[in-house]
């Protein structure tokens, strides 16, 4: 049974081995294309393709598919806290987790203090 939804933060410490997200996994989780995707380009801009190519291997099979009635969640949910710069990837991720009861993992300050997140640095 998954548990959390983990977002492009949460996925970047799990591979750097944050020891804050060690506990994390063991986990059943999920997360989504446009996440992998943010993933990739973060650790291609910091390593290599090679780096970047086995992180998107190791979160591959977490990839859920995102109805079209969470991405439109999304949406309205981005401009809602427009303020705070949120990415597509990490609104649509929120929704989904809202939306399927799962644990919202991040360390980004933006989600501090919102509902269904578990927050950590």
């Amino acid at each position: 049974m998954v548990n959390y939804f983990f977002d492009t933060y949460a996925l970047i410490e799990i591979t750097k081995n944050n020891p804050n997200y060690l506990k994390f996994i063991g986990e059943d989780i999920a997360t989504t294309k446009f996440n992998l995707v943010e993933l990739v380009y973060i650790i291609l801009s910091e390593l290599d393709g090679a780096s970047a190519k086995g992180a998107f291997q190791r979160f591959r099979d977490a990839e859920v598919d995102v109805s079209d009635e969470i991405l439109l969640t999304a949406a309205a949910f981005r401009l809602k806290n427009k303020k705070k710069s949120l990415s597509y990837a990490d609104c649509i991720g929120y929704a989904f987790a809202l939306g399927n009861n799962l644990k919202f993992l991040t360390g980004d300050d933006a989600f501090a203090g919102m509902k269904n997140v578990e927050f950590v640095k």
